[in-house]
């Protein structure tokens, strides 16, 4: 039997700190994945920030499940070493954090389903992520996302085996949906056996025919099949929340090109939106 617990960006109820905590602690979640702090991206803040942050989420009995970086969100042309650089410091806050684990990307690529023309230029640069992060006994936990080369299943699993286990699998049934794959039981069911840990959304058809983002359980990402699997495996899967139901500060400069639509805000306000999601997984769990 599995164990499964339940973390969340805090930063989608909130931008301060201390309202991120009072949103953890309404709903429940004892973990967060942090990734916006007061404003500010968790990889760009000040070591002195992070002891603040540390001191705060200590007091308040929260641990931190991950560090919700924007590492490898970046194009290959741009500087890597100023990139490596922003891994650096990120492993410095991680420790102060206390936490072991730092969420990465594959890089931006020109055409996600015809990835040989980068394969190489890619593994050079995620090598060399790792040998920074192994040195400083840090793991680093790979999200399937739109338009990088992890974006398919083949280009996760290629990673995977290429790097055998040094990489960790985080799985997000609805970054597969948005790009047009079966989160479940196809995208699932090839990656199982490698999951780290998973985001919890979903993504399907909206009434009108455009794809949206909905909570666990009302999308085509088949939650309740998920979890009565991986309920099969002797593991601690962290499911961390990321609701995605309204625009949340700093949304935007997370990605690549802004959401075509699919952050709906089907909610008044980022605290309904995020209550409303936690209450959906929870139903699951």
């Amino acid at each position: 039997m599995a164990k499964f617990i339940l973390s969340a960006f805090a930063d989608e109820y909130a931008p301060e700190i201390d309202r991120q905590i009072e949103g953890l602690k309404t709903n429940g979640i004892g973990y967060m994945e942090i990734r916006g702090v007061d404003g500010t991206n968790i990889s760009d803040i000040s070591l002195e920030k992070a002891e603040e942050v540390h001191e705060k989420l200590k007091a308040a009995g929260i641990g931190v499940s991950s560090i919700g970086s924007p590492i490898g969100k970046i194009k290959l042309t741009d500087d890597f070493d100023a990139h490596l650089e922003k891994l650096r410091h990120t492993i410095k806050i991680a420790k102060i954090l206390e936490c072991d684990r730092i969420r990465m990307f594959s890089f931006y690529v020109p055409d996600t389903h015809d990835l040989a023309p980068v394969r190489d230029a890619v593994m050079e640069r995620l090598g060399k992520l790792l040998e920074v992060a192994e040195a400083e006994g840090v793991t680093l936990c790979h999200e399937n996302e739109r338009g990088i080369y992890g974006e398919t299943v083949e280009g996760v699993v290629d990673i995977l085996k290429t790097f055998e286990g040094r990489i960790k699998c985080v799985f997000d049934h609805a970054n597969f949906i948005v790009s047009g794959i079966e989160a479940f039981p196809y995208a699932f069911d090839v990656l199982c056996d490698d999951i780290f840990y998973m985001h919890i959304k979903d993504a399907g058809h909206a009434t009108d025919g455009s794809m949206q983002i909905f909570p666990a359980g009302e999308g085509a990402g088949n939650f309740e099949a998920t979890f009565r699997r991986l309920n099969a495996y002797d593991k601690t899967f962290y499911c961390t929340l990321e609701p995605h139901l309204k625009v949340f500060g700093g949304l935007e400069a997370l990605e690549a090109a802004k959401h075509d639509g699919l952050v709906k805000n089907q909610f008044a306000t980022n605290e309904e939106a995020f209550c409303a999601a936690a209450d959906a997984i929870k139903r699951y769990l």
